[in-house]
């Protein structure tokens, strides 16, 4: 998509089988949409998988802009990821963290290598599980397994998809069944988890109400919404923070490692001022990172976030009425993928675009707001990630846990440069192949 936009321009119109789409690939046109034109592009485009997931489009990430779609935002915003909320989950983020790096230590002792790229999802994952449920939850593995299951199914576009009038491709199409099946599979293990909370709730167990679905259940309970809050409203959200919260979160970290093993100086210069800052530490806190001045570990999340947006084409939009953008017409119904894949590599707007070099975000105003449009890491407007907040926390401690810790040895015969950089076809942009390292301890981790 970007070798063609820089033959046909940063607006670019194809048809997907039936599927109207524009792609944008230019900070100008991306504000075009998601700023001037933001409303009129505020839906989501469904299609047949995509529907069958997300309830028919009736949770936050995929909903139709509304009311009702307003009333969840604002759940999500006040109540769900605020910066209270999120530093609430201080604890946990600690804990397991410190868990992992008792894991990491003992493979260090083992002189073995380790699959980090699995290590950190499942880090992520069990912190988030923690942060969701107030408590480790028997049905993880499940719901993990149907979970990444359901991600794989989004990624792929069936016939169903590119030509969802004609009724024998409905008929053919096998991925929509599919995601029925998995969506039911899902709905299953939330809605025990749901009944198993409200039970603790009607016990007078006071921990029932820790946890983003305690949180829910309470604003369930109170019955103040202009919109009552179910439990189905309650499954398709937690469905969609789980995505949002946890794969996107992985997939950073990862890529944060990776580009470090590629660039030895850049590892050296964190390590140097995470040591430097954190000195004399058996474990790290969140209290420890913030007192301390680690203003290079920040540019190297974000130029991480930079190289390898978690969602290199965002979540497609949709057009609500026809209208013009830079003059042309956007009939309505048009689906709508803005490529900060692209935008964020473009040299138009970066010097040695493709270099990692977090050191370019110094003495800039570059920041996740939304308002820089050529580094849309969590895109803008109305249908802007709301859940960065919780996003960096899960990875700023874990990073600096890592760079901390432990030193990083690639497998014999593999240099820096060789490292895979690939990603993966699909929303999210993980990396193609597992980081494989041997870590090295140097500063040894005590809970």
């Amino acid at each position: 998509m970007r070798d063609l936009a820089r033959k046909h321009g940063p607006l670019m119109m194809l048809r997907l089988g039936e599927v109207p789409t524009l792609v944008v690939s230019s900070p100008e046109a991306a504000r075009a949409v998601m700023k001037t034109h933001d409303i009129t592009f505020a839906d989501r485009y469904l299609n047949a998988t995509i529907a069958v997931l997300t309830y028919d489009g009736t949770d936050l990430v995929f909903g139709t802009y509304g009311e009702r779609w307003r009333q969840l935002r604002k759940i999500t915003v006040l109540e769900l990821l605020s910066v209270a909320r999120v530093q609430s989950f201080q604890r946990i983020r600690e804990e397991e963290a410190a868990r992992f790096m008792q894991t990491l230590a003992a493979s260090a002792g083992a002189g073995a290598t380790v699959d980090l790229t699995k290590m950190i999802s499942r880090l992520i994952n069990d912190t988030f599980v923690r942060e969701s449920i107030g408590s480790r939850c028997k049905y993880q593995d499940e719901y993990l397994e149907a979970f990444d299951t359901a991600v794989r199914q989004t990624s792929v576009l069936t016939v169903a998809d590119l030509f969802p009038s004609s009724r024998l491709m409905q008929v053919l199409g096998t991925a929509p069944r599919k995601a029925l099946a998995c969506r039911n599979k899902i709905t299953r293990i939330l809605e025990q988890i749901i009944r198993e909370k409200m039970e603790a709730m009607d016990r007078g167990d006071k921990t029932a109400h820790e946890g983003l679905i305690g949180v829910l259940l309470r604003i369930q309970k109170e019955a103040s919404l202009s919109t009552p809050l179910t439990n189905d409203a309650i499954v398709a959200l937690m469905f969609d923070l789980f995505g949002a919260g946890s794969d996107t979160s992985s997939t950073t970290l990862n890529w944060c490692m990776t580009e470090l093993i590629r660039y030895p100086a850049a590892m050296a210069r964190a390590q140097a001022e995470v040591r430097e800052a954190l000195k004399g530490k058996s474990t790290i806190t969140e209290d420890d990172l913030a007192g301390a001045e680690l203003g290079y570990l920040k540019l190297v999340i974000k130029e991480s976030l930079r190289l390898h947006c978690p969602l290199p084409l965002l979540l497609p939009r949709q057009c609500r009425e026809t209208c013009q953008v830079m003059g042309y017409d956007i009939p309505k119904g048009t689906s709508v993928f803005v490529n900060v894949w692209a935008i964020c590599r473009d040299p138009k707007y970066w010097d040695d675009a493709e270099e990692f070099k977090p050191e370019r975000f110094e003495n800039t105003n570059l920041d996740y707001k939304g308002t820089s449009y050529e580094f849309l890491p969590f895109g803008s407007g109305r249908r802007m990630c709301p859940g960065a907040n919780l996003g960096l926390a899960n990875i700023e401690l874990a990073l600096a846990s890592l760079l901390y810790h432990f030193d990083w040895k690639l497998p014999n015969g593999v240099e820096p440069k060789d490292v895979e950089v690939w990603e993966a076809s699909g929303l999210i942009g993980k990396k193609n192949i597992g980081l494989i390292l041997q870590p090295v301890t140097r500063i040894a981790p005590v809970i």
